[in-house]
């Protein structure tokens, strides 16, 4: 940590979606919370000079660099942000652990298993010198989500026997939205099941405090070609020069690129601790936007979370009489909720945006006492596994694929 007055000099990769959100995080998190060290937004790097600059100014971090190398090298620089598609956050992570720089990598962790054993071993290797590493699974952050996992712990919910997740979408739905880097393999690693699959996996494993031992799955890829981008065909511009859009070939048309990745994946589970699970995850849900939901079923109760209505859970008490049971809506807006005591008074609700801030203050804290953040990136590595199992079970045809253990697939 620096010794700056207790700052953290945070270099931030990437600058789109997620880079958005991330900067929303940074900036906000000493502003809301009592924390022992201060975040500072030193350095944001982007390939594109203009852009990254344009981004510098807008998300609010004081310089900008087109050389990532640059960023985890520079002795001013305390954490490393990595917000970047998934074919670079190996490289990126590696180099910035071997610097000795505290890692916030988004998920999922990698493309490949392999290269999620080596970045975990990299942490670990790292932690031993006192260098803190965590994955960007943000929704554990929602206070609806925490509280679910309290209640779980308690009992509430008695021995957990089913757990049913979905994370539904529709971008993509049309056929002719371009080919962005998120449905070519080589640069996203999977589609819906990487994308928002992982989501549910962690969020579900976080809950229960189970893990998926196996898994039969089947995916599918329902449009398999897509007119080109700019980006996916490595041109600077179309033919109208604004970027925009497919480029013609020779006026007969737009020219079109094969998706590598799946468009949905559905699986069923099995957990350690006993349960049973099914799993869906699909960006051709047609109307659903952002429609993430978790109930767990155990033998005295039955929680929901939906990501909707992500300041409340449903509770289903079946140890009350029977004259008294039904659903019941917790709103999870007390100050004596997870996260809540910095925010708003009672009934007030928060947003998506707020569970980045709560990943940053957890970061922080960690970093500046000293103790190791979760989710670490063994934990993501246990996702990209469960992922790879996926994949493998889909390939041979929804065949039974046991999920590797994750203290097996890290060497230190």
């Amino acid at each position: 940590m620096s010794t700056n007055n207790n700052e953290l000099r945070v270099g931030m990769v990437g600058y789109a979606f997620m880079g958005a959100a991330h900067s929303q995080a940074w900036r906000t998190v000493n502003r809301v919370y009592d924390l022992p060290a201060r975040a500072r937004m030193s350095l944001i790097c982007g390939r594109d000079a203009g852009k990254v600059a344009d981004a510098a100014d807008r998300l609010g971090w004081e310089a900008y660099t087109t050389d990532w190398r640059d960023l985890v090298n520079r002795d001013d620089i305390d954490v490393v942000d990595v917000c970047t598609p998934g074919d670079s956050h190996a490289e990126i992570t590696l180099a910035a652990l071997a610097a000795g720089k505290h890692v916030l990598c988004e998920k999922p962790l990698a493309n490949t298993v392999e290269e999620a054993r080596a970045m975990a071993a990299a942490a670990a290797t790292a932690q031993a010198a006192g260098v803190r590493s965590m994955c960007g699974f943000n929704y554990r952050r929602v206070p609806a989500v925490t509280m679910m996992r309290q209640m779980i712990a308690d009992g509430r919910l008695g021995v957990i026997r089913h757990v049913r997740a979905t994370y539904l979408q529709d971008w993509i739905v049309d056929p002719q939205f371009p080919l962005v880097w998120r449905l070519q393999k080589d640069r996203a690693g999977s589609g819906a099941l990487g994308d928002i699959g992982a989501h549910i996996i962690d969020l579900t494993q976080y809950v229960t405090d189970q893990r998926i031992t196996g898994v039969s799955a089947v995916t599918e890829t329902f449009v398999k070609e897509r007119p080109l981008s700019a980006e996916s065909s490595g041109l600077a511009a179309t033919a109208d020069g604004n970027g925009d859009g497919p480029a013609p070939l020779d006026g007969q048309g737009p020219a079109t690129g094969q998706v590598t990745v799946d468009d949905a994946a559905i699986f069923v589970a099995r957990l350690d601790g006993g349960a049973l699970g099914t799993y869906e995850a699909s960006r051709f849900a047609t109307g659903r936007k952002n429609a993430l939901r978790v109930e767990i079923n155990g033998s005295l109760g039955t929680l929901v979370f939906d990501l909707e209505r992500l300041n409340e859970l449903e509770f289903y008490d079946a140890t009350l009489p029977s004259t008294e049971q039904g659903f019941s809506r917790i709103l999870v807006t007390e100050g004596e909720h997870p996260y809540m005591s910095a925010w708003w008074p009672p009934g007030h609700i928060i947003g998506y945006e707020h569970s980045f801030t709560h990943q940053m203050r957890d970061l922080i804290e960690a970093i500046a006492t000293g103790v190791n953040p979760a989710p670490s990136f063994a934990d993501a590595l246990q996702v990209q596994l469960v992922l790879d199992a996926v994949t493998r079970s889909a390939e041979l045809g929804s065949s039974w694929t046991e999920v590797e253990p994750a203290l097996a697939a890290v060497a230190v």
